[in-house]
């Protein structure tokens, strides 16, 4: 049958893995604090993601494992 729980994928260009961390992060030249986007990450590429931002000053933070049934 079909799995009405979309697989949630990495946000990594042209990964197709599933994601399991999400990194919470803003741009302050845009957005206040209450303003906060959500990047998917699979296990490769999470690090790369996390600094990626951070070497922009975007604030950033790894959040817990992605859960089932999250959509972001």
């Amino acid at each position: 049958m079909n799995d009405p729980t979309p697989e949630l994928k990495c946000s990594r260009a042209g990964c197709r893995a599933a994601a399991t961390h999400r990194i919470v992060w803003r741009n302050p030249r845009i957005h206040g604090p209450e303003r906060e986007k959500v990047w998917l990450a699979c296990g490769e590429h999470l690090r790369f993601l996390y600094d990626y931002l951070r070497a922009r000053d975007f604030p950033a933070r790894i959040d817990a494992a992605v859960g089932e049934g999250e959509l972001e």
